[in-house]
């Protein structure tokens, strides 16, 4: 693997051609739209977005791609420190490129990222999980999502990448 591996503090994050790599998901699930748990009733699909104290708006579980993980297990495991809930990776929704001043280091000087991105049905939601303290959880609506989200760059991963992904893979359901 080309990666470059570094260790900052006690875990090792990985770079490629000075960018950070970063794993991420969009949680989600499905609500009737009437409330009912009636199956022919028209599924309404809602994410889960956390929140942070360092400023406005909503954001994905996402973070540093470790080296001892695969990309895919990154991802599932930022949803349950950041978000707490645990579910199945349902597809791949791209590589999202973003710039980051609290990843500036002397790999990536620019904080440049690349987020790798997927789409996490959820099973289960965790009433405890590492991060609770500091983030709070919230099912909104894609265009609620749209309008809250604080990155344009995961509106893209939503808009972009989640609702192709989901029109092409999910309307069997």
């Amino acid at each position: 693997m080309s990666d470059l591996v570094a260790r900052t503090g006690r875990h090792q994050q990985r770079y490629d051609a000075g960018c950070r790599l970063i794993a991420g998901c969009i949680p989600f699930r499905y609500r009737s739209s009437d409330g009912s748990s009636d199956e022919s009733s028209d599924k309404v699909v809602e994410v889960l977005m956390i929140d942070t104290p360092s400023g406005p708006g909503l954001l994905f579980p996402k973070g540093g791609w470790e080296n001892d993980e695969t990309v895919e297990e990154a991802a599932v495991r930022e949803a349950i420190e950041e978000a707490g809930v645990r579910g199945e990776l349902m597809g791949f929704l791209g590589d999202y490129h973003f710039k980051s001043k609290t990843q500036q280091d002397e790999f990536s000087p620019d904080g440049l990222c690349r987020a790798a991105m997927y789409a996490l049905f959820v099973n289960e939601e965790l009433e405890f999980w590492p991060e609770q303290n500091t983030r709070n959880r919230s099912w909104v609506t894609i265009p609620e999502a749209i309008e809250k989200c604080r990155h344009a760059w995961m509106r893209d991963a939503l808009v972009i990448g989640f609702n192709k992904w989901h029109a092409e893979n999910m309307n069997d359901e």
